[in-house]
């Protein structure tokens, strides 16, 4: 419980956006953490849940079952649905039992084992199916009375028969939506916790290594950990941000500022941040003929779109390889491209590439949330921008977008 206090802001960001409940449990089965949705659906007050067995929010007649489950899903842990194909009960405060679908997902944090759990009310989904049955009740009882009279009947027969399948087509789209924004949820909260995971142990090693260099000549070795102190906070701030970014886009709050900027200014800001970044043998070619450009824009929202491309170019392209930015100004247009020679998308995927949390299969490995090219689209779209590329899987990709606004034309 300890390691969600220490990290409780983290989790609260994250979780309280989501409608369903979650709950983290610990070996002992004992609730470290919840989200208010998971209150609101079992009918706690808040924080009344943290510290409590997980068996509260189970049915006394399922007790046994549950702690035989929960054994053997520690034992024989992976991400899965709880309990497929059986109907799940919840336990209420108040005593009311209540249908509910749970997904499941282990993880480790500071060496102790944890499960994460999905929670999802399905109360109206069992109701609308009950609604069903009792209309295939009722229709088949109305062709057994009325078989003798088929002929005057059969036009309300075909009524009743397209009103079931309409109502079973109905409820297998919702199911089908259902499941797909549970995994879209549940691979959610996995990423994350990867992202957020990783950094924080470099941070955690760092800072239990600094202790041990006390000397005046160990300076050296304090400042490397120092130094990916500061690297780790600053790759979580970025995360956070864009979590942030998606938030304000989806809610319309984004509020664009235009002002007057030379554009050299910008481009030598992005790339001696992005310099810090580069592997062995790696350069960033710089563009030409931009050194009288000024152009009218929203500078901290261009300075986001071309720092994540250039630092997409530089994660996903190998050792002693180019970036090359390419930048021009034509009949009010800014054209901007950004080349490597990277390991590419493969071509499959590429329809992909714009999604949220959207990562390409030979990109797996390599760190990151797949959210910063859809807020880049995102914002391009709102200003009137365009984004597109070209890609070949080890061969590398190009980058280009298009942003409208007023300045004198440079050639490529």
């Amino acid at each position: 419980m300890k390691v969600f206090k220490k990290n409780s802001n983290i989790f609260n960001l994250l979780s309280e956006g989501v409608s369903e409940g979650i709950v983290v449990v610990n070996s002992k089965q004992l609730i470290v953490a919840n989200n208010s949705s998971t209150e609101e659906i079992f009918g706690y007050e808040k924080d009344e849940l943290v510290g409590k067995p997980l068996n509260i929010l189970v049915p006394q007649t399922y007790h046994a079952s549950h702690h035989g489950h929960f054994e053997n899903f520690f034992e024989n842990s992976g991400k899965r649905q709880m309990a497929a194909g059986k109907e799940l009960y919840g336990l209420r405060k108040s005593g009311e039992e209540f249908p509910l679908e749970v997904g499941l997902n282990p993880f480790e944090l500071y060496g102790n084992k944890y499960v994460m759990a999905l929670i999802m009310d399905i109360s109206s989904r069992k109701e609308q199916e009950l609604k069903i049955t009792e209309l295939n009740t009722k229709l088949e009882e109305k062709i057994e009375k009325r078989t003798s009279e088929l002929n005057t009947t059969i036009g309300k027969l075909t009524e009743e028969v397209k009103l079931r399948e309409e109502a079973e087509k109905s409820a297998k789209e919702a199911l089908k939506k259902e499941r797909e924004l549970n995994d879209l949820k549940t691979k959610f909260l996995s990423m994350v916790s990867h992202e957020f995971k990783t950094p924080l142990s470099s941070i955690l090693t760092s800072t239990v290594l600094l202790s041990k260099y006390s000397s005046t000549e160990q300076q050296d070795k304090r400042e490397k950990h120092i130094n990916t102190i500061k690297n780790k906070v600053k790759y979580l701030d970025n995360i956070l941000n864009d979590f942030l970014s998606v938030e304000r886009l989806e809610s319309g709050k984004v509020n664009y500022k235009f002002s007057r900027f030379p554009l050299s200014k910008l481009v030598n800001e992005v790339v001696y941040s992005a310099n810090m970044l580069l592997k062995t043998g790696q350069q960033i070619l710089y563009p030409r003929n931009i050194d009288e450009v000024t152009i009218e824009f929203d500078e901290k929202i261009l300075e986001l779109i071309l720092s994540n491309l250039v630092h997409n170019a530089i994660k996903y392209s190998p050792e002693n390889t180019e970036i090359d930015i390419k930048i021009a100004v034509r009949k009010k247009v800014l054209y901007i491209q950004v080349i490597d020679q990277g390991i590419g998308i493969p071509e499959e995927e590429q329809k992909y590439v714009f999604n949220r949390y959207f990562r390409a299969e030979n990109a797996l490995l390599v760190q990151g949330t797949g959210i910063g090219l859809n807020i880049v689209k995102a914002h391009l779209e709102n200003l009137g921008g365009t984004i597109n590329f070209k890609s070949k899987e080890n061969v590398g990709t190009t980058f280009s977008i298009q942003v409208p606004f007023l300045n004198k034309p440079v050639a490529l």
